[in-house]
């Protein structure tokens, strides 16, 4: 399924790479969305990109994480808190898509001019569901600093609250803040008694 979304993914950024009018129609405008009822872009924009730089970010990332996740949804199955794991893994991935827009439209739906691109909320939702399962599990920062999930969530977090107040770099990171939420909670959707999954492995203060 990962490499289903990675693959859809690539193939419609690059058809709006070399067609405006594609990319026009898919991106995430909050007026269109809100105004004209375009709901469908709520979705689009997660599979459409700006650049090869910003396509390739986000699929390597959701290559590193994503094979993890199917196997966390497959053990979720095995553990009979699921059924039909492959439909749970595509349903948290669009719908990270979704909810991760939802408060650029609501803080953007009068702008005729604001437009948003990306997978990068699913991609943050993909990042935060890893980490509810696996909190001291080693990511890297920067791409070298190797630090806890935990930790990276948390200045992760902070550093996307605090650039989206400052709302100066063209980048949505309310999606980004958005999907991470998403993606921490979305355990507890599957089955709230999770949470002392997470409890559990959080309480080992495993940091090195």
């Amino acid at each position: 399924m990962t490499f289903f979304f990675i693959g859809i993914t690539v193939l419609i950024s690059i058809m709006a790479f070399n067609q405006p009018e594609v990319f026009s129609k898919l991106q995430l405008n909050p007026y269109q969305v809100y105004h004209r009822k375009e709901w469908y872009r709520l979705i689009t924009h997660g599979f459409v990109h700006v650049d090869w730089m910003h396509l390739i970010i986000n699929m390597f990332v959701l290559y590193s994480f994503g094979q993890g996740i199917e196997r966390l949804f497959q053990e979720l199955q095995e553990a009979g808190y699921l059924n039909y794991y492959q439909l749970w893994y595509a349903g948290f991935y669009i719908s990270a898509i979704v909810i991760a827009s939802l408060l650029s439209v609501a803080k953007h739906k009068d702008d005729h001019y604001y437009n948003s691109v990306g997978a990068s909320g699913a991609v943050s939702a993909a990042v935060f569901f890893f980490i509810f399962f696996d909190p001291y599990n080693k990511l890297l920062l920067f791409a070298i600093i190797p630090i806890p999930g935990i930790v990276f969530g948390i200045a992760y977090l902070i550093y996307s609250q605090y650039m989206s107040r400052k709302g100066n770099d063209n980048v949505n990171h309310d999606a980004h803040f958005i999907g991470a939420v998403y993606g921490f909670l979305f355990p507890l959707i599957i089955k709230v008694s999770l949470i002392h999954y997470f409890i559990e492995n959080f309480l080992k203060f495993d940091f090195f």
